[in-house]
C-alpha cells in the first residue's frame, strides 16, 4: 500500500473521492490530502504521482486555496483537474481569467491523440465541464492538447517536466472516456504496475493486525452488517481466539435483524467467535428522547455505543484494542479527510467521544471504499449472501426516523422497511439494486381508511444504484412493485395512511433520509 501510491492533493471540489475511487479502478492505491499539506510531508511520502483536484475558488484571488511552486519541482507527475489545472498555470506564471462564457455539463472536446493522457482515446470526446474561470495563457514550456468551441485551452502539458492540466473532469463518468485518461496518467506517465488489488491487501492488513496486536486483547464492534462482518472476519482471521465480537442490539435494526446477526455469527453460526450479544435498546431509546437533529443524534449513538464496549471490555478484563469497521465515505463524509465539510458525522468516525478507554483503534477497512470492502469479504471466504446484504448505517433506524426516535416509530419503520424489502426481493431486484429502504418522516396528515379520519405519518421509499456511495442516482423500481409496497405498507403497519417514493440523486442528497 505504501510502496506505490499516487496522492491528491483536496482543493474542495464536489467530486475529489471519486478521483480517488478512479485512480484505485486502475489498480493503484491512492489517498486524499489537503492542500495544507506541507510540502515536505509530501515528500515524504514519496508517491508515484500527485492529482490536484477542482474546487469552488477562483486561483487568482488572493484568499483562494494554492500550492508552493515547489510542488512542481519534486520531479513527481502532476496531473491538475479543473482548478487544479488553472492553479498549476496560475502558478507558474500562466494566466487565468473569467470566462465570458461558462461551460457546464456534457462538452464536445477535441483532444491531441499524440498526448501521453489521451492515448487511445477518440480525438473527439465527450467530457463534463464546470468552470467559470479559463486558461487564457498557458505557463512557458507548456502546450495546447485539448479544446472547446469556447475554450481555447481544454488540457495543455509540460512532458519534460511530466506536468499536465486538464479543464474538465475526467473522475465523473459524464467524460465518457476519463477512466482511460487517468489509466495513462497513472500507469504511463506514472509508471505505476497496478499492483493495488483485494488478495494483497487482505494478506498485507491481516500481518499488520497480527504484528500490532501481538498478545493483546481485542473487541470488535459488530453491526451484523458488511463493514463490521468483514472486519470481524479478518481480525479473526489475524488474532484467533483473542477476538471477541460485541454485538449492541440498540433497538434500531431493522426487523429481526438482531436475531438474524446472531444466527450468523453467534455460537451457533459458522464462524468460530467469542460472540456477546447486549440488549442495550432502553439505554438508547432513553439517551434519545426529545433529539430531533440528525447529527447530534448520530453523536449520542456514537458515544453511547463506545460507553457499552467499554463496559464490556471490562466484563472480559484486559481488552487492548476496539475494532470497527470504518470505511473511506465515512471519514470523507465526517470531515477528516482532505478539505471536505463535514456531511454527517459517522457514528464510528467523527461521532466518536473524546475520550475512548481503549489503547488502540484498529480500523482495517479504513482506507476502503463499499465495493472493495465486498471484494476483501469475498477474498475472506465470507460468503455472498452476506458479502452483498443491504448496507445498513451503524445509527440504524435513528437517523431514517426524522425527528424524536420512539419506540413506537422504530415499529413503524421496522414493519415498513420489512415489507418493502421483502417485495424488492419478490420481485428479483434486490441484487438489481444498490441500496433500498424505508424510512419514517416526521409528516402526519389526514386520510380516510374504513370511511374513517386518519391522521398518520407518511413513510418514504428511498431506493438508489451506487458503485461506490460517494454518489448515487434513484433507481428505478416498477411503478407495480411500489403501488404492491404502498398497498401493503398503508393496509399492514399501524399508524401510516401516505407513502411516497424519494427521487433525490447524492448529490445533492446523502443516501440515507435524515
Amino acid at each position: 500500500m505504501d510502496t506505490e501510491k499516487v496522492i491528491v492533493i483536496d482543493f474542495g471540489g464536489q467530486y475529489n473521492q471519486l478521483v480517488a475511487r478512479r485512480v484505485r479502478e486502475c489498480n493503484v492505491y491512492c489517498e486524499i490530502y489537503s492542500y495544507r499539506t506541507d510540502i515536505g510531508q509530501i515528500r515524504a511520502m514519496n508517491p508515484k504521482g500527485i492529482i490536484l483536484t477542482g474546487g469552488p475558488n477562483s486561483c487568482y484571488e488572493p484568499s483562494s486555496p494554492s500550492c508552493p511552486a515547489e510542488l512542481f519541482e519534486l520531479g513527481v507527475p502532476v496531473l491538475g483537474l479543473c482548478y487544479g489545472a488553472e492553479l498549476m498555470m496560475h502558478v507558474l506564471d500562466g494566466k487565468v481569467e473569467k470566462a465570458s462564457v461558462r461551460e457546464y455539463g456534457k462538452t464536445k472536446v477535441m483532444v491531441d491523440t499524440a498526448s501521453p493522457l489521451f492515448r487511445d482515446v477518440q480525438p473527439e470526446t465527450i467530457c463534463w465541464m464546470s468552470h467559470f474561470d479559463y486558461i487564457s495563457q498557458v505557463a512557458s514550456g507548456f502546450s495546447i492538447t485539448a479544446h472547446t468551441a469556447d475554450c481555447p485551452v481544454a488540457a495543455a502539458e509540460n512532458p519534460e517536466k511530466k506536468l499536465y492540466a486538464i479543464q474538465f473532469h475526467p473522475e465523473v463518468l459524464h467524460t465518457q472516456e476519463g477512466t482511460r485518461m487517468l489509466y495513462n496518467f497513472v500507469r504511463g506517465v506514472c509508471g505505476c504496475s497496478g499492483t493495488w488489488r483485494m488478495d494483497s491487501f487482505v494478506e498485507d492488513s491481516v500481518r499488520a493486525i497480527r504484528e500490532k496486536v501481538g498478545n493483546g486483547r481485542v473487541l470488535c464492534a459488530l453491526s451484523g452488517g458488511v463493514d463490521s462482518s468483514v472486519a470481524a472476519v479478518m481480525l479473526a482471521k489475524a488474532v484467533g481466539g483473542q477476538l471477541t465480537c460485541v454485538f449492541v442490539d440498540h433497538g434500531l435494526l431493522r426487523k429481526n435483524e438482531g436475531d438474524e446477526v446472531e444466527a450468523v455469527f453467534g455460537p451457533d453460526g459458522p464462524y468460530d467467535l467469542n460472540f456477546i450479544r447486549v440488549n442495550a435498546r432502553q439505554r438508547f431509546y432513553d439517551r434519545l428522547s426529545g433529539v430531533t437533529e440528525p447529527e447530534q443524534k448520530r453523536k449520542i449513538i456514537g458515544e453511547e455505543f463506545i460507553r457499552v464496549f467499554e463496559e464490556e471490555a471490562k466484563k472480559i478484563g484486559a481488552v487492548d484494542f476496539l475494532v470497527q469497521g470504518t470505511i473511506y465515505p465515512d471519514v470523507v463524509e465526517s470531515g477528516l479527510g482532505g478539505e471536505s465539510v463535514v456531511i454527517k458525522s459517522h457514528h464510528n468516525v467523527g461521532g466518536l467521544p473524546d475520550y475512548v478507554d481503549f489503547k488502540e483503534i484498529i480500523e482495517p477497512l479504513r482506507s476502503l471504499f463499499k465495493d472493495e470492502v465486498r471484494k476483501a469479504g469475498l477474498e475472506l471466504g465470507i460468503p455472498e449472501t452476506l458479502v452483498y446484504r443491504q448496507p445498513f448505517p451503524g445509527p440504524g433506524l435513528g437517523i431514517r426516523i426524522i425527528g424524536e426516535v420512539t419506540a413506537e416509530k422504530v415499529r413503524i419503520v421496522q414493519d415498513a422497511d420489512a415489507i418493502y424489502r421483502e417485495e424488492i426481493a419478490r420481485a428479483g431486484l434486490d441484487r438489481e439494486i444498490g441500496q433500498y429502504f424505508a424510512a419514517l418522516t416526521n409528516m402526519r396528515s389526514v386520510g380516510v381508511m374504513g370511511d374513517e379520519r386518519t391522521y398518520d405519518y407518511a413513510v418514504a421509499l428511498r431506493a438508489v444504484n451506487t458503485v461506490d456511495f460517494m454518489t448515487a442516482e434513484s433507481a428505478k423500481v416498477p411503478f407495480e412493485v411500489l403501488q404492491k409496497v404502498m398497498g401493503r405498507i398503508i393496509n399492514e403497519v399501524r399508524g401510516v395512511n401516505r407513502v411516497f417514493y424519494d427521487l433525490t440523486s447524492k448529490p445533492p442528497g446523502t443516501i440515507e433520509f435524515e
